[in-house]
Parts: C-alpha cells; structure tokens; sequence
C-alpha cells in the first residue's frame, strides 16, 4: 500500500509520536497564544505553512510568515502569538520526545512544576492491558540493559580509541577505519537501548496520576 503521505489541509494533528522526535501540523486561531514553556531534552522545530505568528524565544521576539522556520534549543523557554485575522498553521518537531514533555514557565522565565500530559493528548491511545507493575519491571529490564551495554561501550571505547590513535599516528588508514567501525558498532546498541528505555518511560509516566 505503500508509506502514509500527511496534508497539513487535513491531518491536523500528531503524525509520529516516537522517543526520538514527535512531529504535526498545529493550527491555532487569530489571537491564539500558547503557554510560555521549555523542553528538558529537546529541540524544537516550527515551520511556518500559513498564516503570520510572533515567536518570543528566550527573551527574543521575531516575526514569521509562510516559509519561515525558528527553533527553540533545550532549556529555551518559547511562546507564540498568532498575528491578523487569518488562523495560522504550522508544522513543528521536538526531539527527543521524553516526559515530561512540557515545563510551564513564568511570564519571567522561572521554571514551574513539570507537566505530565496523558498520552491521548499526544493522539496516542494507552494500551490499558499492560498494568503498571509490569511496565515497572520493563522500565528496570531496560535501565538494567542500558547499564550493561554502557559498560561494555566504555571499554571498547578506550581500546579501540587507542588503536584509533595509534593508527592515525601511523599513517594506517585501514586500521584506523577498522577501529572507528569496532567503535560504532560499541556504540550503536547503546543509543538502541537508551530509545527502548525511553519508549517503556513514555509509556509508563502518563499513566501515573499527578
């Protein structure tokens, strides 16, 4: 059938919600403003599709139309501000995408208590067949695997890393590819297991109540 093709016209919402990026289209309404906040781990992208908005980041404000991107980095605390009389419609990403996914701030900036938001508010339906006992023991499966996989990445990492040097210093190409493989190789599990961890995390923080 072929890959899923979204219209900002139409699909109006979360197109993919992952541990690594949650991404859609966002329309909001003439005089529409959305809470100042930030995000603990990720970067966020806006687009601009239709319609004019002023973006306040970290204190700085600009003006976007049709075309125009900003980005709000970790930690940045954004707002927007529709401008005119026409709705505007933009497209935006945040990667990572971990809970807690928002933290309120101030009108001056000071952080307030996170916000955990169900998953529905992230068009993702909870699979309330899965208790949270055993999304707990997941969650520790999962730390527990990260943390093993970590510790073999680290000594690879110095043994390699020295043949790697030693290579370069040498003038040995071949080895010193061959090390830099050996390394990706280490590494490569490790940013698996830290996505699985946060996939069982997403799933398990909205279910528990503020």
């Amino acid at each position: 059938m072929g890959f899923p093709v979204y219209d900002y016209r139409t699909d109006v919402r979360n197109v993919l919600v992952t541990p690594q990026i949650r991404s859609r289209f966002l329309k909001m309404e003439p005089g529409q403003s959305a809470q100042l906040h930030s995000h603990d781990l990720g970067h966020e992208v806006f687009l601009i599709l239709e319609g004019r908005v002023e973006f306040e980041i970290d204190g700085e404000t600009e003006e976007l139309g049709p075309g125009q991107m900003c980005v709000a980095l970790v930690d940045q605390p954004h707002t927007v501000r529709v401008l005119g009389d026409e709705p505007m419609t933009m497209y935006l990403s945040v990667t990572p995408h971990i809970h807690p996914t928002h933290t309120p701030r101030t009108e001056d900036g000071e952080r307030l208590p996170h916000n955990f938001v169900p998953a529905r508010a992230y068009d993702v339906e909870p699979d309330m067949q899965v208790t949270v006992s055993e999304l707990v023991a997941r969650q520790v499966h999962a730390a527990e695997l990260l943390a093993e996989l970590a510790q073999t990445c680290a000594a690879v990492q110095q043994e390699m890393g020295n043949q790697l040097k030693t290579a370069l210093t040498d003038g040995d190409t071949d080895a010193a590819a061959a090390a830099r493989k050996a390394m990706w190789e280490a590494l490569y599990p490790v940013y698996k297991a830290t996505a699985e961890l946060a996939d069982v995390w997403n799933t398990l923080a909205p279910r528990v109540s503020p």
